[in-house]
Formats: C-alpha cells, sequence, structure tokens
C-alpha cells in the first residue's frame, strides 16, 4: 500500500509554498495537480515523477472528480507515493475534504499539508489585511457558487448583516448580482471592494471601487480573482507594497519577481 499527501501548493508565489509541501514533491512518485499550480513547483519534482493533469478549466471540459479520486485509489493501491497538489489549501474550497474521505473509506494512508489560501494571500499582497483593529474584528471565506436547494437571498443576507470583511472566491461572473444582493439586504453602496486577479503573482492585477461602482470598473478583471468587500480595503492606500504589472508599465521600475 503506498500512501497519499493531500497539499496545498499556495496561492501562486512559488516561495510561498510550505517545507512540508516541498517535502512531499520531492517525495512522489506520482503528483496529480491542478489548474492553477504554479508550473515551478513541480520543477522539485524528482526526474522519476509522473505527473497527471487534473484541473477544472473553465467552460472546458476537465477531468471529472470522481476520476481524480479513483486515480489516488488505484494509484495508493499499487504501493505509490501520490502527492495530489491543489492550489491555495486543500480545505478551502480546494475539495480536499472529500478526496480525504475517499481515501479514507478505501483505507489508504494519507496526510493533508496545509497550504496558503488565496483569501488571506492575495488581499495580503494588495496590501489589505483581512482583519485590523480599526476596521474589522472578523472575516468569512464564502464562495459565489451556491450548493443546490441553497436559498440564496438568506445566504447573501446572512452575510450583508454577518462578518466585517467578505473574501469571496469564484465570484467575478456574478459580480453584478453579489453587489445587488449584498446592497439589497443593508450593506452600504459606499462599501470599499477590492478584486485582485492573480494575486502574489506576477501577472498581479488590482482594482477597488465600492459596491455601487466596482463592476463599472471590473471589466479588465477575469479569474481567478478574489473579491475583498469591506473597509479594510481602504488600507490598500497605505500598505500597497508589491508592485503589479500595470504600476511597472507607469512607472517604470523593476517589477517584483519570486526567487
Amino acid at each position: 500500500m503506498g500512501k497519499v499527501f493531500l497539499v496545498g501548493a499556495g496561492p501562486g508565489d512559488p516561495d510561498l509554498l510550505t517545507i512540508k509541501g516541498l517535502k512531499a514533491i520531492k517525495k512522489a512518485d506520482v503528483i496529480l495537480y491542478d489548474r492553477l499550480i504554479n508550473k515551478e513547483i513541480l520543477e522539485f519534482a524528482s526526474p522519476s515523477t509522473k505527473f497527471f493533469y487534473c484541473g477544472k478549466d473553465p467552460n472546458k471540459h476537465s477531468l471529472p472528480q470522481e476520476e481524480t479520486n479513483k486515480m489516488m485509489v488505484t494509484l495508493a493501491k499499487k504501493g505509490h507515493t501520490v502527492t495530489r497538489l491543489k492550489g491555495g489549501d486543500p480545505f478551502v474550497f480546494g475539495r480536499g475534504g472529500e478526496e480525504a474521505e475517499v481515501l479514507a473509506n478505501h483505507n489508504i494512508p494519507f496526510e493533508i499539508v496545509p497550504g496558503i489560501t488565496s483569501g488571506i494571500a492575495a488581499p495580503a499582497y494588495a496590501g489589505i489585511p483581512v482583519t485590523h483593529r480599526d476596521f474589522s474584528s472578523s472575516v468569512a471565506f464564502v464562495t459565489a457558487v451556491n450548493k443546490p436547494g441553497m436559498d440564496k437571498e438568506q445566504y447573501w443576507e446572512h452575510l450583508a448583516n454577518g462578518p466585517e470583511t467578505l473574501c469571496v472566491y469564484m465570484g467575478v461572473k456574478r459580480l453584478p448580482e453579489i453587489c445587488d444582493l449584498l446592497t439589497k439586504h443593508g450593506r452600504s453602496s459606499e462599501t470599499p471592494v477590492a478584486l485582485v486577479h492573480m494575486g502574489t503573482s506576477i501577472r498581479q492585477k488590482t482594482i477597488t471601487g465600492t459596491l455601487g461602482n466596482i463592476v463599472d470598473k471590473a471589466h479588465q478583471i477575469t479569474n481567478p480573482a478574489m473579491i475583498i468587500i469591506g473597509d479594510v480595503v481602504h488600507m490598500r492606500e497605505k500598505i500597497n507594497w508589491f508592485v503589479e504589472q500595470a504600476d511597472v508599465n507607469k512607472l517604470s521600475i523593476p517589477k517584483v519577481t519570486s526567487k
């Protein structure tokens, strides 16, 4: 019997991969990796390592989750050390819990290696702390993709009147609806909003606005992107430290790149 490592590969910057994640990559016989993995980290693998792409590309045919689960089980039962690489953290909207459950059902040894989720890292690279003693003492990590049977109105009403900071995953295509629902249920249209595209990478781009006007500004932002909603977005004006592509072209200074 082999073993499976469910590894969070971080949000994009290869330097944000954890040491334990790096060890799991180096010891793997087989690596199954997702779409948002920075390919640079695959170079840490052994020359003999086999790679399988398990990404789910938007609007394209992709490997079903069931096939990924089956592949992990089959490879582990053949005695392989399998590293399942997932963007961000495997347990934060990464379906890592489902994959771990499948492995447990087949009595396959596994380990969970947490990673830095984009809900924290993308705002940080954009100069936005998700909590701040002057602006926010609570934060929620939420998805714009509601599960079947969920009352959408009730879901967004709760969020409109709940945590002070919202970090929304997978929400760019639904941005107009998100803004409408939050303002409908009590959030001020003047609430600050930031969209961070390709957070922590050299392709990062950030735009800011409010619930009332961000939709008009967001036409250049595509997935993958994080949406940050709350007064903490104001902090970007003071602590924006990461030089983004748009700023490089404007200011003619060297880009920040990973080692």
